[in-house]
């Protein structure tokens, strides 16, 4: 259910455009961010990317969205203050903050560096701080939070394709690494060639992966091959395709949301092999526990990714060129972008230049 939230009149008003209901249309809607304390970043955000979870919090798909929602969870810029502790920033530094913006900081999982599943994980928009507060999200003009949760942008990476970095790349990123996935010669698949999917392909190339691509659709086999580099592509409603695939497989990289059978795709897997899902299905899986006793298969899932393995994630980005496929709209266009992305009509994440388009007179 759909709740309001505790408005704290602070005194640094900021500007952005909020869903007020579940109709999800955004429109100009002014509030405040917080002052600046100690151990704050604050930046002017420049671009901002756009996420399916938008669309999925802006109509409270979830039942928890605080209205007035503004969105987006992909927002980099240009710091303007440092609080009087802060250690890691100063002003002019290029930056972004992902999914979240606060922890418990005293949870194991937030002493592991995997504040992502801290039980007290405040997300970056629709939620609410501790203090009952709202979070404003990055289709605004600024952005205010703790250092902890601010990502450094390397100056060799734009900041129109670093925000898309921060949840897209970090969602995939993180389980190449974490489940050993990520060495050079091994055999990667990719479930799914959206705005998760086209990311995976790219990191897994990067770590020097042989890359195949899974999907229903064969019009996407060229696109995959010539444009994003897979090596292969398998169309998984076909069953001699699949039989020849089988067994061949290190791990696979599952990014589609959709209820989707993931029987064929462990049946891919090499002894040892793991099927990791990124994607939030809804549906229970069907999942017969013989297809993983045969071969000491694995399948796990995975959430974004902690802070910490998002800096490494964006300065690897940096260093090995691995950028999103992006669409650059302005502020007043950002419906007509959900109701495309509703449509999966983007290749492949769409980016909103909030410097040069977000106006007060809008």
């Amino acid at each position: 259910m759909a709740s309001e939230g505790k408005i704290i009149e602070h005194p640094k008003k900021a500007f952005g455009w909020a869903a007020r209901d579940t109709t999800g249309v955004l429109s100009p809607f002014h509030f405040s961010r917080r002052e600046t304390g100690e151990k704050d970043v604050a930046f002017k955000v420049l671009y901002c990317g756009i996420c399916h979870t938008d669309l999925h919090m802006m109509h409270n798909e979830w039942g928890n969205s605080i209205y007035p929602l503004v969105p987006g969870h992909e927002l980099v810029g240009v710091v303007t203050e440092v609080g009087s502790k802060v250690e890691k920033f100063k002003v002019g530094d290029k930056v972004g903050v992902g999914y979240m913006v606060d922890s418990c900081r005293s949870c194991e999982n937030c002493d592991d560096n995997v504040e992502n599943y801290c039980p007290q994980l405040t997300v970056t928009c629709g939620a609410k701080y501790r203090d009952g507060t709202i979070t404003y999200g990055g289709y605004s003009d600024s952005m205010v939070a703790d250092e902890h949760f601010v990502i450094l942008i390397p100056d060799n990476l734009p900041l129109d394709v670093a925000g898309p970095l921060l949840c897209a790349g970090v969602t995939v990123y993180s389980p190449l690494r974490h489940f050993g996935i990520d060495k050079p010669g091994m055999n990667i698949g990719v479930v799914g060639l959206g705005g998760l999917g086209h990311m995976a392909v790219k990191f897994a190339k990067a770590f020097g992966s042989n890359v195949t691509v899974i999907s229903t659709s064969p019009s996407k086999e060229k696109e995959a091959i010539e444009h994003l580099g897979a090596d292969s592509f398998l169309i998984s409603r076909d069953p001699d395709q699949m039989q020849a695939a089988k067994g061949t497989l290190h791990g696979i990289i599952d990014t589609v949301s959709a209820s989707h059978p993931v029987l064929p795709l462990i049946g891919l897997l090499k002894t040892n092999g793991k099927l990791v899902m990124v994607g939030g299905v809804a549906k229970p899986l069907e999942l017969p526990a013989s297809s993983l006793l045969g071969g000491r298969k694995l399948i796990a899932g995975s959430l974004i990714g902690g802070i910490k393995e998002t800096q490494e994630m964006i300065d690897f980005a940096a260093e090995h060129n691995v950028k999103p496929e992006i669409e650059i709209v302005p502020i007043d266009y950002v419906n007509t972008a959900m109701e495309r992305l509703a449509k999966a009509d983007v290749k492949y994440r769409f980016v909103i230049d909030i410097g040069n388009s977000l106006k007060e007179s809008a």
